[in-house]
């Protein structure tokens, strides 16, 4: 039992398990106190980006999967849009995704990160508005479908491109990119 525990261990590395709590911890209860779309959507694609680049592809899969449910259960995600969920999700996924395979396809340089965070921001806000129009058809009433298309539309867009922005600024200063 002692060399399984000393083996699991050894494979942990502390800085990276720290980083991810901390991130992973943020993203979850951000919406919880800010309630400003811009700015918690701005924070949480950043983190996005952060978790993706310090801690790994699985990780950060991981935590695309909290800030959404956070966010619907502390208001700031309409619970009218409960359905778009797993949508939101898939959109999040679909930014990590293809910033990490921009930046794995560019030899992990510049280029590669900002093709793949203008690409993943693009996918993810055509992805939202797309499904989440869909959704709206078949799930809302006529008058919110407006306050829909606000939240899930070009306020996508624009936080994805900030955030990537930011996490860019933080990756920078960490010395990230050389």
């Amino acid at each position: 039992m002692i060399n399984l525990r000393v083996a699991v261990l050894e494979k942990i590395k502390v800085n990276v398990l720290a980083q991810f709590l901390v991130l992973a911890s943020v993203a979850t209860f951000l919406p919880f106190f800010i309630h400003l779309q811009w700015l918690t959507g701005t924070i949480i694609n950043a983190i996005l980006i952060l978790v993706l680049f310090l801690c790994g592809l699985r990780s950060a899969l991981a935590v695309a999967c909290l800030p959404s449910m956070a966010a619907l259960s502390s208001g700031l995600l309409p619970v009218v849009l409960a359905p778009a969920l797993p949508f939101i999700i898939a959109g999040n996924f679909l930014f990590i995704l293809t910033i990490n395979w921009f930046y794995q396809k560019n030899k992990n340089n510049y280029y590669g990160y900002l093709g793949g965070f203008l690409s993943g921001a693009g996918l993810k806000f055509a992805f939202l508005l797309l499904s989440v129009n869909i959704l709206a058809a078949f799930f809302i009433n006529e008058n919110i479908v407006t306050l829909v298309a606000r939240l899930m539309g070009w306020w996508q867009l624009v936080t994805a491109l900030s955030g990537g922005l930011l996490a860019y600024l933080i990756l920078k200063f960490l010395k990230f990119f050389k």
